[in-house]
């Protein structure tokens, strides 16, 4: 009975300490686990937020694809930044922190590009310029875009802002057309340059201009405050909307989802009930 008691088995108490120890480990290291996803063979934290930088026409469209992308992923939040392109562009430059980046123009963004801020930009939608009047003005008609020289007061975007440029490549392009004068005569009536989109809507939605040059998606959002005038085609430009992964992008996986998700079917239907043109527009208005 001795021999078979020394062959037994025994614990001593350093050993069950030891041993309770690699059993909490082991729990603390399931815990930590399960809130962390491992990314190139490391594991990095659980990406439940998304900041998204996106030019001011996009609000709506964005908004809606945000909604649908949230329903598919519970518990990620997504942080919105709308504003004019050239002020986000100044933004990411000064070091704010972004995951996406989706621009009104191609020149911004090549900007960015540039500066290694972001990678591999995609254009995922196109935009039409028109022309707005404010309902019950109390000015001069303005029946078609020939008429718009006649407007008591014109509000547009200012040089640096993708409206402004594309506003002013109109002006350009109307010479041939309405004749030499035309953009003078336009830009005579000119009294506010304002810093996005949204802000040349409210100045002519408020009655504070008659007229303004904004994107068609954008004047889909005031059809009950402003009329539309179409832009002839032979004059007219494409906007085109590139996006892209910022470099230093602190949730790159929710960040590549995002692209993924614009560029997909869903994506690009939320885009089309906004009012955007799809990626591909046909190349004789496209905006250089």
């Amino acid at each position: 009975m001795r021999g078979r008691n020394r062959l037994a088995p025994c614990r001593s108490g350093a050993s069950l300490h030891r041993g309770w120890l690699a059993a909490a480990l082991l729990v603390l290291v399931a815990v930590g686990g399960a809130g962390c996803q491992r990314q190139g063979g490391h594991l990095a934290a659980r990406e439940d937020k998304l900041v998204v930088f996106a030019a001011a026409s996009l609000r709506e469209a964005f908004t809606a694809i945000g909604d649908d992308l949230k329903r598919g992923r519970p518990g990620v939040e997504i942080v919105f930044n709308f504003a004019g392109t050239q002020e986000l562009r100044a933004q990411l430059q000064h070091g704010a922190g972004a995951d996406v980046f989706a621009s009104a123009d191609r020149r911004h963004m090549d900007e960015l590009v540039a500066a290694s801020e972001v990678a591999s930009p995609t254009i995922f939608a196109r935009n039409e310029l028109v022309v707005v009047v404010a309902k019950d003005s109390g000015a001069a008609a303005l029946e078609n875009f020939a008429d718009l020289p006649n407007a008591s007061r014109i509000v547009i975007g200012a040089p640096e802002v993708p409206i402004g440029r594309y506003t002013s490549e109109i002006l350009d392009r109307s010479a041939a057309r309405f004749g030499a004068d035309f953009r003078a005569r336009v830009q005579a009536k000119v009294v506010s340059r304002e810093l996005n989109v949204r802000q040349v809507l409210a100045k002519v939605s408020l009655g504070e201009a008659q007229a303004g040059f904004i994107y068609r998606t954008d004047a889909q959002q005031a059809l009950d405050r402003v009329t539309v005038l179409p832009i002839p085609p032979e004059v007219n430009v494409i906007a085109e909307y590139p996006i892209a992964i910022v470099t230093k992008a602190a949730h790159p996986v929710l960040a590549r989802a995002w692209v993924d998700k614009v560029l997909s079917d869903a994506g690009q239907r939320q885009l089309r009930n906004a009012g955007f043109l799809g990626p591909s527009a046909p190349a004789s208005r496209s905006s250089p």
